[in-house]
């Protein structure tokens, strides 16, 4: 092979003879990559989410480098079975990594730092807070009952039952569970709900505060709440177990789940695994982010991403986040009609599952109310109760779409 052969060779392999043709999925590859560009901007410039959106961002601009296949979907979504003989023999690093989204690995173990992370005290000491959680729930299911319409009226989009289950559990603002109901009912679009989830709940500090003035009056942002009841030793011991039993006995399909957020809180509660709880909230809790964050990136390919189904996917999961604000909002407005006007119906807000922002975006709006106004106890029970509530909503969707 003479000189000029081999620098043909050379410029044919690179990204760039790729994209100078300038042909519609070059264009796409572009888009992509400024896509990629400004979720890096968010994250660092803005601080929204970056311990998993800076990942995610890094494996969205990895997987549209043109010129190299670094991650092979289809090693993984041919017939919902995983091809380990391709994977593991002839596999990029993203290839890898994805073995822990395909098979729930990452998910269930981002539950576990999440339960050792997680005061589960004020839910314990205010049980109406479930209440709150589940009506934060309304949203999942007003949204998978949209994908289902748009589905029926639009069939290009591909909105089939599955595909809207996952679309729906955006509405609960988590996204470990949003990742592990969609690799098993709709691997094909995990990209782009990965990517809705995870922005929404980054910007929850813009979403949810016109909401909440919307939907309560001045009078009721100024209440304040009695002080939480002391919870003692074995009620916070007893709590995990006995929601992992009833969860489990009536919706098995959210006990891996709900099994490991209880099982971290445990750890960190029964006082004899100080270290194991530490290492979890740490180590493995960071390792594994990296790790999800780049591969569920690596879904979001130019052929995957720029579709109208994806911007569909975009506009319900932001329908979905809003409208469970809002009936986190309104139950907790009825609950203090009920209790003779004691509970701030700002803590409704904080029913969605993005521990613990969107207390802390309760606290905010009530101090700016009163700021001698204290919230963020009083709404970590409702947000506890959401993580708690989305889980079950979609071992409920699960159980009946997985086949």
């Amino acid at each position: 092979m003479d000189l000029l052969e081999s620098l043909n060779k050379f410029w044919g392999d690179t990204g760039i003879a790729h994209l100078i043709d300038l042909n519609w999925d070059a264009i796409k590859v572009v888009a992509m990559i400024a896509i990629a560009a400004v979720l890096i901007y968010l994250a660092i410039g803005k601080g929204f989410e970056p311990l998993l959106l800076l990942p995610i961002a890094i494996g969205m601009l990895l997987t549209n480098i043109p010129g190299i296949d670094i991650f092979h979907p289809e090693w993984f979504m041919k017939d919902g079975t995983i091809e380990y003989v391709e994977v593991l023999n002839h596999g990029e690093l993203l290839d890898i990594f994805y073995i822990g989204v395909k098979t729930g690995l990452y998910p269930c173990l981002i539950f576990i730092g999440i339960g050792a992370m997680t005061d589960f005290t004020p839910l314990i000491a205010n049980p109406k807070s479930l209440l709150i959680g589940a009506g934060a729930q309304f949203g999942v299911f007003v949204a998978f009952s949209g994908a289902l319409f748009l589905g029926t009226l639009f069939p290009g989009l591909g909105f089939t039952e599955k595909v809207a289950a996952a679309i729906g559990i955006i509405g609960g603002a988590d996204g470990p569970t949003a990742i592990y109901v969609t690799k098993q009912l709709a691997p094909q679009v995990l990209g782009a709900i990965a990517v809705a989830a995870y922005s929404y709940m980054a910007l929850i500090p813009m979403i949810q505060p016109p909401i909440m003035r919307l939907l309560t009056t001045e009078k009721e942002r100024k209440i304040k709440m009695s002080v939480l009841r002391p919870v003692s030793k074995l009620e916070k011991m007893i709590f995990p177990v006995m929601v992992t039993v009833v969860v489990g006995l009536i919706v098995p399909s959210a006990l891996p789940l709900i099994g490991c957020l209880m099982f971290g809180n445990i750890l960190n509660v029964c006082g004899v695994t100080d270290r194991l709880s530490k290492t979890v909230q740490n180590g493995l809790m960071n390792a594994v982010t990296v790790c999800l964050g780049i591969s569920v990136g690596a879904t979001a390919t130019a052929e995957n991403f720029l579709s109208p189904q994806t911007l569909g996917i975009i506009a319900l999961g932001l329908t979905a986040f809003c409208i469970s604000t809002v009936g986190g909002l309104l139950t907790a407005k009825i609950m203090n009609k009920l209790c003779g006007g004691t509970i701030n119906p700002l803590i409704g807000s904080a029913g969605v599952s993005a521990v613990p922002m969107a207390a802390r975006v309760a606290q905010r709006e009530g101090q700016k109310a009163d700021p001698s106004n204290f919230l963020l106890m009083h709404a970590m029970g409702p947000n506890v109760a959401g993580v708690i509530g989305s889980a079950v909503a979609a071992g409920v969707l699960m159980a009946f779409f997985r086949a």
